[in-house]
């Protein structure tokens, strides 16, 4: 039998913390009727960063009444236990009837919030506090509502905007692609910027709000045990953050070694990253399965993409030209052997690798740019899978044989993802991939998921078209 619940008294909760729920809840409150609905609560609930499966417990906790709304009382009450569930307690009926210090209980952390409460949107001061304040009106309620993070990409948080420009290194285990000795190439190691040297676990990076890893949690703790952050001063890494990532595997190594989706963690990678240096060996180039798989997985990031031939100068000007036809690049930081390269070799290995380091130095200064377009490339990928998401729901039948229907459209989804194009003139090329789409789909029950809400979409459209211009015409060089 489920327990009902009884109000917590407003009195046990201090007035300081009442005056800021007041202001959170006249916020949230989008019609000033002096109730919080279901749609109210999707948005604003959505900044604890709490999962779809905890917040519709707190829901049912503060809404014991089954009113169908939340009071200001009953907001304070959901406040307290997205807090508590932020802290680590585990939601149940009885836990603000626990042992718990209510009125000092500290409010929830509600990413996002404060730029909303501080910030209008025509007094930002920077294109990126811009984009946040876009971000969080705008495009983020279309991604809570059609599940977004769930399929394609976990929600953005402060620090996601707020972080240096980060390079990822990728390449066999056999490229010398990886900071420090061989043993070490077994993981993930983001190095960063520090005021001194020392190493963060991965479980402990993941929960930093400071840092933007959180969306990696997803990936489960047998990733997080094999992800690690090295902090170190260094002049190069206030500017730009390395990526380094495990020495690609071969063979039969690739199915028994790693307990954790590989690519799906280069894919989350690459999608934050500003350059990805893929490095080959000019003495191996056969690209393993896995190899195949993680270079496949970067498209729609081919900008970033530079291919990196490793230990160069251990190669003759012709075996260096016939490599240099495949891979198209060549670089290293040893000193060119002019015995073995040639003056050729030399001079075609120097230019490339001005051109890497020409690239390298420009990372900073194009950050802003990247931030930018890598917005849109998110606010057209959302779109496209409100559009996917919507037609499944629509294609459901009202009554009977859901479940076959549901197996049909899962087998079907390419012809699907077609009807989506056609119906909607999208490019096919923005669509995402049928395979891994499918194998997402497969844990939901498509009735539940939302219909086409059109002013959602015109509302992202607008952002697009207006919105996003405006604030870079805001903040363009005013002598121009």
């Amino acid at each position: 039998m489920e327990l009902e619940f009884d109000p917590i008294p407003i009195g046990s909760c201090s007035k300081e913390h009442q005056n800021i729920y007041q202001q959170w809840f006249n916020f949230a409150d989008s019609d000033s009727d002096g109730r919080i609905t279901g749609n109210d609560a999707t948005k604003f609930f959505a900044m604890s960063n709490l999962s779809r499966q905890d917040l519709k417990q707190v829901w049912a906790i503060a809404d014991s009444k089954r009113q169908g709304y939340l009071g200001f009382q009953e907001f304070i009450i959901a406040m307290q236990v997205v807090s508590l569930a932020q802290s680590g307690h585990p939601i149940t009926h009885d836990l603000l009837n626990s042992d718990v210090d209510l009125k000092n209980l500290k409010p929830p952390i509600m990413e996002g919030l404060d730029v909303l409460l501080a910030v209008p949107l025509s007094s930002v001061t920077s294109i990126i506090d811009g984009l946040k304040r876009l971000y969080i009106q705008k495009l983020k309620p279309l991604e809570v509502t059609y599940r977004f993070n769930d399929f394609v990409s976990p929600l953005l948080t402060n620090s996601d905007f707020d972080a240096k420009p980060m390079v990822m290194l990728l390449g066999q285990y056999s490229t010398g692609a990886h900071i420090g000795p061989e043993p070490t190439t077994d993981r993930f190691v983001v190095v960063m910027s520090g005021p001194d040297e020392r190493s963060i676990p991965g479980n402990t990076v993941a929960v930093q709000a400071d840092m933007p890893f959180s969306g990696l949690t997803t990936f489960g703790t047998a990733f997080l045990s094999k992800f690690e952050c090295s902090q170190m001063p260094h002049p190069l890494l206030e500017h730009i953050t390395f990526v380094d990532s495990p020495g690609v595997l071969s063979g039969e190594k690739q199915r028994t070694q790693r307990a954790y989706d590989f690519t799906g963690v280069t894919s989350w990678f690459a999608a934050k990253c500003d350059l990805i240096l893929l490095l080959f060996d000019p003495h191996k180039l056969d690209i393993s399965d896995e190899f195949n798989r993680v270079i496949t997985s970067l498209r729609g990031h081919d900008d970033k993409i530079r291919v990196v031939l490793n230990k160069a100068d251990q190669v003759d000007t012709q075996q260096l030209m016939r490599v240099y036809g495949a891979l198209m690049c060549s670089f290293n930081d040893k000193p060119v052997n002019d015995a073995v390269s040639g003056p050729i070799g030399k001079e075609l290995f120097e230019k490339e690798q001005e051109d890497l380091l020409s690239d390298l130095k420009d990372i900073p200064k194009a950050a802003c740019d990247r931030r930018i377009n890598e917005f849109v490339k998110r606010a057209r990928a959302a779109k496209i899978h409100a559009y996917i998401i919507s037609h499944l729901k629509k294609e459901m039948p009202a009554m009977m044989g859901k479940s076959k229907a549901q197996q049909k459209l899962i087998d079907n989804l390419a012809g699907e993802f077609g009807k989506v194009q056609r119906e909607f003139h999208l490019p096919p090329g923005d669509f995402p991939n049928v395979e891994h789409f499918r194998e997402s789909l497969r844990g939901y029950n498509i009735d539940k998921f939302e219909k086409l809400k059109p002013k959602m979409i015109q509302v992202v459209d607008d952002m697009l078209a207006y919105d996003i211009p405006n604030l870079l015409k805001n903040f363009k060089n005013p002598y121009d």
